[in-house]
């Protein structure tokens, strides 16, 4: 088996890091009334970051600006690819319509001055008024982003398209496509959980009438965000979002695995989605993951690597957040090829692994902190 190489050095410098933020439909079943969990096979579930990929406007790789994240032509292009699901962000507008839109704050410029508001802050109408518009008679306001560092970039790719509400991407989207819907709140404010509950009951309510039986996920890095919504629905799994300690919030529930695992354990979630570099440098974690019987995802800039998803998939994670979709499906269909020997002889059902050793196995864990420490030096 062959992966087409990636250099570290070649990955994109990615600008936010992604709040984001998945088990392939062929590994796990996500069903409506009970959230069964069943392992089909051991191949990779691929989820496809704000659809085919965030935008990175200070990047140098084009593929980070090729359609404008978070809208229905992303997500669709995403389809186009055997991607499992599709990751978006989700925040409830002032007259409670469920969007998407990642950052917390909309940026434009008015009266040649930049003008910042909260995108809950905004009417739906507002929200809209932004970037391009469904009517090529209207003119939308400038769309403007803040890179990590502080920089005031246009938000301009190559195809852009108008935001849009959860109720269009349930319409609109390929049905095949499961939905890993991210509850995106601001890390700065301290919620209460009656204005939580409010938000999450306009979301389920949207999520109800519109899903059918395409596959959900819940994911969130708001530790009470994901406790209330596992307590008001019981037809679909929930995911923390944990940086796994590569970042530290004022929260102690988001800053280390072993707070995410007693959080999911207490409130009966179903998987923890963990900083890819905080797996590879504490590989342990996911044996400790698993026994405690939770699924265990990834998201990250290392995740636009395939050496770094295979060793994943060596490792034991169940499923990957991804900017570049293309590139990663075509390496997870590359090694989950069902015709090729296990390592034990014969076939397995469902994907291919390599005949490593243990101590080859544990030569090339022992390799992983230096990919880490070229991608983030």
């Amino acid at each position: 088996m062959a992966l087409k190489a990636a250099h570290v050095s070649d990955v994109p410098t990615i600008d936010q890091i992604p709040d984001v933020p998945a088990v392939a439909l062929s590994t796990v079943s996500a069903r409506r009334k009970g959230m069964e969990w069943k392992r089909k096979s051991e191949r990779l579930v691929v989820v496809g970051h704000r659809g085919k990929g965030m935008n990175a406007l200070a990047s140098t790789d084009p593929r980070l600006q090729e359609v404008k994240e978070n809208s229905l032509r992303s997500f669709n292009d995403a389809a186009r690819f055997p991607v499992d699901f599709v990751e978006f962000d989700v925040q409830v507008t002032k007259d409670d319509c469920p969007v998407i839109f990642h950052d917390d704050l909309i940026l434009t410029e008015e009266d040649g001055k930049l003008s910042e508001k909260h995108v809950t802050g905004l009417t739906l109408d507002e929200f809209l008024s932004y970037g391009p518009q469904k009517d090529p008679l209207k003119k939308g306001k400038p769309l403007l982003r803040k890179t990590k560092d502080g920089r005031i970039l246009t938000w301009k790719v190559l195809a852009d398209a108008p935001f849009c509400t959860l109720q269009e991407a349930f319409q609109d989207v390929d049905p095949r496509v499961g939905f890993n819907v991210e509850l995106k709140f601001n890390d700065n404010v301290d919620y209460k959980d009656e204005e939580l509950t409010h938000a999450l009951e306009t979301i389920l309510r949207v999520v109800n009438d519109y899903a059918n039986e395409r596959p959900i996920i819940f994911s969130s890095f708001q530790p009470d965000a994901a406790r209330l919504i596992r307590k008001l629905q019981n037809d679909y799994p929930v995911f923390f979002l944990s940086n796994g300690g590569t970042e530290i919030y004022r929260d102690p529930r988001r800053n280390s695995l072993d707070e995410a695992i007693k959080l999911c354990l207490e409130n009966g979630l179903q998987a923890i989605v963990s900083e890819v570099k905080a797996i590879f440098r504490n590989p342990s974690a996911v044996a400790k993951i698993k026994e405690a019987n939770l699924v265990l995802f990834t998201y990250g800039q290392l995740n636009n690597v395939p050496e770094a998803i295979y060793m994943q998939h060596l490792m034991g994670v169940s499923g990957v957040i991804v900017d570049l979709v293309q590139e990663i499906t075509e390496a997870v269909s590359a090694f989950s090829r069902p015709d090729v020997e296990s390592a034990v002889g014969g076939k397995e059902d469902g994907a291919s692994r390599p005949k490593f050793s243990q101590a080859e196995l544990s030569f090339l864990l022992r390799l992983i902190p230096e990919l880490v420490q070229h991608c983030t030096s």
